[in-house]
């Protein structure tokens, strides 16, 4: 009897043990399985994160050539489209272009109108004024509009000095707008000489000059359609007057106007004009357009 007591305590001790051994078998496998899945999770997620992080980086990568690719020198066939720029179109364009900019008593005042009207526009802005006016530069850019290269200083004495004085402030207007947008990629790419690029005094100089800009794959234009607004015209009514004498009936118009402090009266023409190109069914261009490459 004493042995079958003693027997049963032992079988119950054991059934006790194995019941425990089981219980933490048990939690062990839980306690386990929960890491695992935790550290699959972690995995998953970092794997996940990895790829996120690569397509981020491939964006960028990629948003960083084609903004190098879009401001490259131009090519033969890019340089040719500006030579053609004032040949009839069969569908009707107009690039409205202001020089001289930007100003703060005026080039804001056509930013808004620009705006609110949805046109694009080509500013050929000034070195000098870059550097006094970057925040305008930057907004420019920002709505969309084309920043183009009028030149460092404007005297022509010093920049027709020589082909290569009219590079380099061209390179330096070019630094000048690099700073003011943050963009070191930017490239002007097209040029104004001041004054035009024929005729004058300084001509020859002019011509050797634009080639020397081709060789840097640079294009140079003028206009074929003005308002005298720097050259004369002193009111509303004689701005208008030019506007109209000039652009006629040419399919393809590039009409020189100034952003400059004193040329308000420039501003308070531009819905007019706007108006005439809409009723006419012009469609309003920038130099992006002509070197197509969006």
């Amino acid at each position: 009897m004493y042995d079958l007591i003693v027997r049963t305590r032992r079988l119950n001790k054991l059934k006790v043990a194995l019941v425990i051994l089981v219980v933490v078998l048990i939690i062990l496998i839980i306690f386990t399985s929960i890491r695992l899945v935790q550290m699959y999770n972690v995995s998953k997620t970092k794997y996940a994160y990895d790829l996120w992080i690569n397509e981020v980086n491939a964006q960028i990568s990629a948003r960083e050539e084609a903004e190098k690719a879009r401001f490259t020198s131009l090519n033969e066939e890019e340089l040719e489209r500006f030579n053609s720029i004032y040949k009839h179109q069969d569908n009707k364009r107009v690039f409205l272009t202001f020089d001289d900019g930007p100003s703060t008593s005026v080039t804001p005042y056509i930013l808004d109108l620009l705006k609110e009207q949805n046109i694009k526009a080509t500013f050929f802005v000034l070195g000098l004024k870059v550097e006094a006016n970057p925040d305008l530069v930057k907004r420019e850019y920002e709505e969309g509009h084309f920043i183009a290269n009028h030149g460092y200083s404007h005297k022509y004495g010093d920049i027709y000095s020589s082909s290569q004085a009219v590079l380099d402030e061209y390179n330096k207007t070019n630094d000048a707008i690099k700073n003011a947008l943050g963009n070191e990629n930017y490239n002007s790419l097209v040029f104004r000489f001041p004054g035009g690029s024929s005729g004058g005094p300084y001509h020859d100089i002019k011509q050797e000059a634009k080639e020397l800009l081709k060789q840097n794959g640079i294009a140079s234009v003028d206009w074929n359609a003005l308002t005298n607004d720097a050259a004369g015209a002193n009111t509303k009514e004689k701005i208008m007057e030019n506007f109209y004498n000039t652009v006629q009936d040419k399919t393809s118009v590039v009409i020189l106007m100034h952003d400059a402090s004193d040329k308000i009266l420039t501003y308070e023409c531009l819905p007019e004009m706007i108006q005439y190109f809409k009723d006419n069914g012009y469609e309003f261009k920038t130099m992006y357009d002509v070197i197509g490459r969006g």
